[in-house]
Formats: C-alpha cells, structure tokens, sequence
C-alpha cells in the first residue's frame, strides 16, 4: 500500500475543509441492512411518479454495482442555508422557494469541489479508482452520510446534526483502505415536531415519507397535475418547501453559509407571485440559467405559481395575474389556472 491510510484519512478531510467542506466522512460500502427498508418504501409506491426510484430498485444499496472495486465511501457535507428569515413565508403574495434553490445549482457546485478533492488525494498518492456523485446516481446518500458519522436520520428523513439540517451531501465511492468513521447517533429524542409541521401529512410517522403527498415532491418531481385536495394544503410554496426543517430544534443552532454560490439570485427570496407568473418563457430561461429551478421547465413553474396565486389573498392584483394566462396553449397550466379563478370566485361569493 503506497500510503499511511490513517495519516491519508486525516489529511482527506483537511484537504475537504480547505475546499468549503463543512465535515467529511469515511464509511464501508455496505448498505445490505439498509436495503430491506428501501424495498418496502418502494413496494408501498411512496415514491409516487419517480420511475427511476423503482427501476433503479435495490442499486441505490449497492455501492459496488456502481463502481467496481469500491471498499469505501467518502461522504462530504456543504452547508447551503442563506436567510433564516420567515418573512415570505407569511406574506400569501410572495412566493416561496425552497432556501437550497434560490442560489446556484448545487450539482455543479458540489461536483467541482468533489473533483478538486479527488485530484488532491491523486497528488498525494498516485492515480486511483473513484466516481464522485452529488445527487446525481442511485445512491442512498443519506444512509452513507449516516454510516460515515456525519450525523443521524431525522425523522423526516434528511440527515441531521447538531448545527441542522441546512446542507448538502456528496460522495466520492473509491478503492481506497481507510480506517472507516463511527456511525452517528441520533438525537431526535420525542421530539416531533417535523411530523407536526408538515402542511400535507407526507411524513406518516418517524422515518416514514410518503413523497406522493410531499410539496417538494409535488412541485419539482410530480409532472402530472397536483392533486385538487393537496392544493390548497401548498400555501405559497411555488419550488420545494422547508417546513419540517425549519421547525427543526436543531437548526436553531445552524450557521448562514459563507459560500458566495448558494446567495440567493433573481430575488427568489422576496418575489411576488404576481411578478414570477408574468416572465416569459425566455425570462424563465435566462433568469433561471445555473438554477436547479430550470429543471422542471416553464410549464410545471406556471402550475406551480398558479396554485399558489388560488391560495394567496383574494386582490385584484392576483386576479388580474390568474386572468392574463387563463388561456395559456398549455392545458396544464390552464387546469390550475381556472381551479385558482374558481377558488378566488368562491372565497368573494
């Protein structure tokens, strides 16, 4: 073995900090006890209209089937949190965007940092084999972060710790024998208050997530229409939504990120519903150009504005909005704008 792997382990997570890393950690690529309970989740249909969850099935435990020859995981953690602040979230004619989605796309922001550290440790001891991932495979990232002492499994299912849950996850799957980390222990106690503050009831009970009633489900992976009894239960959340992370005692103790890409951009902390529902479809693409938000496409962004303009005050403002695209070419749209109209008309009868 041409390295010392307790000294590389070290230096590993040094070289992870120096590079905006908040904590790096060392897990075996064993998942098989973890594998049972993905199964389950999936035979329940939980995972709603994301195909690939179910054709990818139990590879999401299988660590080696994605790169051969992997005996070690390294599990890396971005803080992202930009605004602490609840402001938009009270306001029913502002929109809201979940806080990891206003900034930069973090896939590119993660996969460079996770390329950077990949290339140190090939400075330091020669080429290896490794594949660097940030939410971008089957992999079941939070189990990995878990396994690797980064912290534990809330029970709204995202990793936590003691500064919160305000981060991102990477992986970087390699051959390399390191001295793996302690798993983490959970701190959750009774405390429930997760389950409590979800608008939807997606969280069935701890550890449970029935992402077919999820909002962020709903508003970025759901490419149907939203179901009627859910829409009025999204409020204003137009991309994602925050509520179990936000209630979350621990993250009271989170830090803002000093990372300059996760700053919130096109003023996706404070717009008006109003005034996200006139761009055009080339604003959305030039606006949006780097964002995750892009992904979904002007269609579903129109769906999801025009629900939350049916859930926003009943004002003139928000009426005109809905009207301008009640005959928009897509039928979708169309579907959640007349449902938003006939909402207001109600709510004025």
């Amino acid at each position: 073995m041409p390295y010392d792997p307790v000294a590389l382990a070290a230096d590993i997570k040094r070289w992870g900090r120096e590079l905006g890393f908040q904590a790096v950690g060392i897990a075996d690529a064993d998942l098989s006890a973890a594998e049972p309970r993905l199964m389950d989740w999936l035979a329940r249909g939980w995972h709603g209209e994301m195909e690939y969850m179910a054709r990818h099935g139990a590879l999401r435990a299988r660590p080696g089937a994605l790169q051969a020859g992997t005996s070690r995981v390294l599990s890396c953690r971005m803080d992202y949190l930009n605004d602490s602040s609840r402001e938009v979230e009270r306001d029913g004619e502002k929109a809201v965007v979940a806080r990891y989605a206003r900034g930069r796309d973090y896939h590119k922001t993660l996969r460079s940092r996770l390329q950077k550290l990949c290339d140190r440790i090939e400075q330091a001891i020669g080429p290896f084999r490794y594949r660097a991932f940030s939410d971008s495979a089957p992999v079941m990232e939070v189990e990995l972060a878990r396994r690797a002492g980064i912290g534990w499994r809330g029970k709204h299912t995202l990793l936590l710790d003691r500064e919160g849950s305000w981060f991102f996850l990477g992986e970087i799957l390699c051959e390399l024998e390191l001295p793996v980390d302690g798993e983490a222990s959970g701190h959750c106690g009774t405390c429930e208050r997760c389950i409590e503050a979800c608008p939807t009831g997606a969280i069935r009970g701890p550890y449970q997530l029935d992402a077919r009633r999820c909002i962020s489900y709903l508003t970025i992976e759901h490419r149907s229409a939203i179901p009627e009894a859910l829409r009025p239960l999204i409020g204003n959340r137009v991309y994602g939504c925050d509520d179990c992370q936000t209630v979350c005692p621990w993250n009271g103790f989170a830090r803002v990120a000093a990372e300059p890409d996760f700053a919130p951009r096109n003023g996706l902390d404070g717009s008006s519903l109003a005034a996200l529902f006139a761009w055009s479809e080339a604003e959305f693409d030039e606006r949006l150009r780097g964002s995750p938000i892009r992904r979904i496409g002007y269609e579903r962004w129109l769906r999801n504005i025009a629900v939350a303009l049916g859930n926003a005050p009943s004002t003139p403002e928000v009426r005109r909005s809905l009207l301008s695209r009640k005959n928009h070419p897509s039928a979708l749209v169309r579907e959640h704008v007349d449902w938003a109209l006939k909402r207001h008309e109600r709510l004025a009868a």
